[in-house]
């Protein structure tokens, strides 16, 4: 009875897989198969604007919000003792990361564009969004550093390494390929994003000439391509070069993860 019950699970399990698989599959090939025909030298020289804007971004995202969130996750994990203040940091960061993006859109362009005067910029919205996407780096860094086997710690302790060297030459190697799993999602987020870059970097469709300047990001070209209704078959053809932004990305983070994994 026992064996059966858990064949029924496994294939529960693998059917889920599949169904989540066949459901992703499908939308991907939906959108691909609407958009690839109209990319060519003039779509892709008029959006080209639109992706140095989302590089900008993204660049500037991730320089703010990586390493404030990694080591919020080295305090917790390394520094921190269980207690009150520690299990409020925890909530507090738990409840951000379900607070609407729009919202961080309207805090950012009150905080940023009006009261500190930086204007529609791509800096409001880098730092809006390094806002946005804090939580999910110091939660998963901090699931990547508990990871870690005590005993690296205790070994490396023993052998009359500091605290910090050990955390430094010792945990955060070990801990990288979780890290990198962290900053893979937030770049999926922020290249995702619309509402909050809307309201705070702007939508000037032309190449931004520094972090003070207007930006339009590719998500935000789709949302108003689609909302006015300009051109479907260009709004298929931004997505699926998104698409294509957010895997050439997540690959070369992967090539990044191999080279720290086997560089310990």
């Amino acid at each position: 009875m026992k064996k059966v019950k858990d064949k029924i699970l496994k294939n529960v399990v693998i059917g889920g897989a599949l169904l989540t698989s066949a459901i992703f599959l499908s939308i991907i090939g939906y959108i691909v198969s609407k958009g690839i025909g109209a990319i060519n030298l003039h779509f892709l020289s008029g959006i080209f604007p639109m992706v140095i804007s989302t590089c900008y971004i993204i660049l500037s995202s991730i320089s703010i919000s990586v390493p404030i969130g990694i080591c919020a996750a080295i305090y917790l994990v390394e520094y921190a003792k269980e207690g009150k203040f520690i299990k409020f940091i925890r909530f507090a960061v738990e409840s951000l990361a379900g607070i609407p993006s729009i919202i961080f859109g309207l805090f950012g362009m009150i905080f940023f564009v009006t009261f500190l005067k930086f204007g529609f910029s791509i800096l409001a919205g880098s730092i809006t969004l390094s806002i946005m996407v804090l939580p999910t780096i110091i939660r998963t860094s901090e699931e990547a550093l508990k990871s870690v086997p005590m005993a690296y710690r205790e070994g490396s302790l023993a052998l009359g390494a500091t605290k910090l060297t050990t955390i430094r030459k010792v945990v955060l190697p070990s801990a990288i390929p979780g890290i990198m799993g962290a900053v893979i999602l937030t770049i999926g987020r922020i290249v995702g994003e619309t509402a909050a870059v809307y309201l705070t970097a702007g939508m000037v469709p032309r190449v931004p000439e520094g972090i003070f300047s207007s930006g339009r990001s590719l998500s935000v070209h789709l949302y108003v391509l689609a909302k006015e209704g300009v051109s479907f078959e260009e709004s298929f053809a931004t997505a699926t070069l998104l698409i294509m932004l957010v895997v050439l990305i997540n690959i070369m983070a992967h090539k990044i993860t191999k080279v720290f994994k086997y560089a310990k």
